[in-house]
């Protein structure tokens, strides 16, 4: 782990883990180090061969993916919204973003110290 001088007022609930789903694993980790290059999260974690069942276009689809867990800094969130729409080949991609209400507070510095604020 990186150490570095951070805020302490940080509170947890000012971190997240947004979820994507991605088609193939070359997506997933191209995603992953577009977010982590642009230090946009801090980690990416990915859930290889998930099955997803949903409705499309009136359909049901069942299909393989990859899950990302992204973590990161809430002041991010809009960055990496726009990064995944961009670079997602699908028309609709999945970002669902949860709030983090507890965690270690050595770990969520270190979310802290892997972001780029811009």
């Amino acid at each position: 782990m990186h150490t570095c001088l951070l805020p302490t007022n940080k509170m947890p609930n000012s971190y997240q883990i947004i979820h994507c789903t991605c088609p193939d694993k070359g997506t997933a980790e191209s995603l992953a180090h577009l977010l982590l290059n642009d230090k946009l999260a801090a980690c990416v974690t990915i859930l290889p061969s998930i099955t997803s069942i949903y409705l499309w276009q009136q359909e049901i689809e069942t299909v393989q993916e990859h899950l990302l867990l992204i973590k990161a800094n809430k002041a991010n969130y809009q960055m990496i919204e726009n990064t995944l729409k961009t670079h997602h080949p699908y028309k609709l991609p999945e970002i669902i973003a949860v709030s983090i209400e507890n965690g270690s507070s050595e770990y969520l510095h270190w979310i802290d110290s892997c972001h780029s604020y811009k």
